[in-house]
């Protein structure tokens, strides 16, 4: 709790006693004690704002803000839908669009972000952007991006959600930028983080992850950032727990369920690697890493011939594939016992014309992944 707006409340509270039925200090205390947290109170003086105006805008307004605090999404959404009918103001947009997104109609949500809205309200030019971001629309997000920096050049919130972004577009120098720019914003952090594991330094990538994990929990990016570190520092059951956490909480992202079966066959674990593989397998099936990552662990086991139909398979989608490529290495060597030494020894050395390595193209499929909204 903010020690200031708590003096603010207890000095609204005491007014209040003199004269309860003030309308100003109802709605600044209603206001301060969300701010503070104290929602059963919010709540309280919100019903008696309502009594002393009865057809007023804040009192509906407050109440579906405390909606959204309690996290009754859905409650606010069709509050603020109903009241957005007759007060089309950029902060009943933004709150509906908010709503809208955390109950998983993110369709619902770019045409509620007018100009107006994302001018007014630093969030709402975030929120837009993330939504773009997580719906694949890269160079629209991009171009936005720009624009609402100009915007609003100093939230962090905002940065954080751009430097994400920059990530994926592999535009690492305004990644570095925003990302100081944030703070100490947890997709900020991770972003960091994501720079000193490029850099070499699994040990500072793995400080900054848990200091963004440490700030929020649900942060898929920072879960799978971690393992990778993990995975650099020759810790893969460390790795393969973090990534699995990741990959679970982005849900249908098919890169994350791969860096997590690659986490768990340099762990040792084939069965687990083969699992999420076929889980990755089940979300598109068209996605030549599988097929080749399938094709390693068939290696692994003994079953050669498996091996080469899906190796096949992988060259047929995508001729670049790397995981296809590595099956390739492993059906070739002279030494099939060799398998698993060859597999540990692509994690740091290059397998291809371009030095890719396992390390490397596990950072790449976990990338592009699109923004998290919280």
């Amino acid at each position: 709790m903010n020690a200031t707006d708590s003096d603010k409340l207890a000095r609204l509270l005491t007014y209040l006693e003199s004269d309860p039925f003030n309308a100003d200090l109802l709605t600044d205390a209603v206001q301060t004690s969300l701010d503070t947290g104290d929602l059963d109170r919010a709540e309280t003086l919100n019903e008696r704002l309502i009594e002393v105006l009865p057809i007023d805008f804040r009192g509906p307004y407050y109440k579906n803000m405390i909606a959204m605090k309690r996290g009754e999404f859905a409650k606010a959404a069709a509050g603020l839908a109903r009241l957005l009918e007759e007060h089309d103001y950029p902060n009943v947009r933004f709150g509906l669009a908010w709503s809208e997104a955390m109950i998983g109609k993110k369709h619902e949500v770019l045409p509620l972000l007018d100009d107006r809205t994302v001018e007014a309200i630093p969030a709402a030019a975030m929120l837009k952007l993330q939504v773009m971001h997580e719906n694949g629309d890269f160079d629209g997000a991009f171009a936005f991006a720009h624009q609402a920096m100009e915007l609003h050049p100093a939230d962090q919130g905002l940065m954080a959600a751009v430097a994400t972004l920059a990530t994926d577009m592999e535009d690492m120098e305004l990644a570095r930028h925003c990302a100081d720019k944030a703070g100490n914003h947890p997709e900020g952090l991770a972003v960091s983080a994501l720079v000193q594991l490029q850099n070499g330094d699994p040990v500072s990538a793995r400080d900054l992850y848990d200091r963004s994990l440490s700030i929020r929990d649900h942060n898929p990016r920072a879960w799978v950032g971690r393992g990778l570190s993990a995975l650099m520092d020759h810790a893969p059951q460390e790795a393969a727990r973090d990534i699995d956490k990741g990959a679970q909480q982005f849900g249908d992202h098919i890169g994350s369920w791969i860096a997590a079966g690659w986490a768990h066959c340099i762990a040792g674990d084939l069965n687990a690697a083969r699992q999420r593989f076929e889980h990755a397998l089940a979300i598109d099936h068209n996605f030549a890493e599988t097929h080749g990552s399938l094709a390693v662990i068939d290696i692994l086991e003994g079953n050669q011939d498996a091996a080469r139909r899906k190796v096949a398979t992988a060259i047929r989608l995508d001729r670049e594939c790397f995981a296809a490529a590595l099956a390739q290495v492993l059906l070739s060597s002279d030494d099939p016992a060799r398998a698993n030494q060859i597999v540990e020894q692509a994690m740091q050395t290059p397998l291809n014309e371009k030095g890719l390595t396992i390390a490397g193209y596990l950072a790449g499929l976990s990338g592009r992944s699109g923004a998290t909204i919280h």
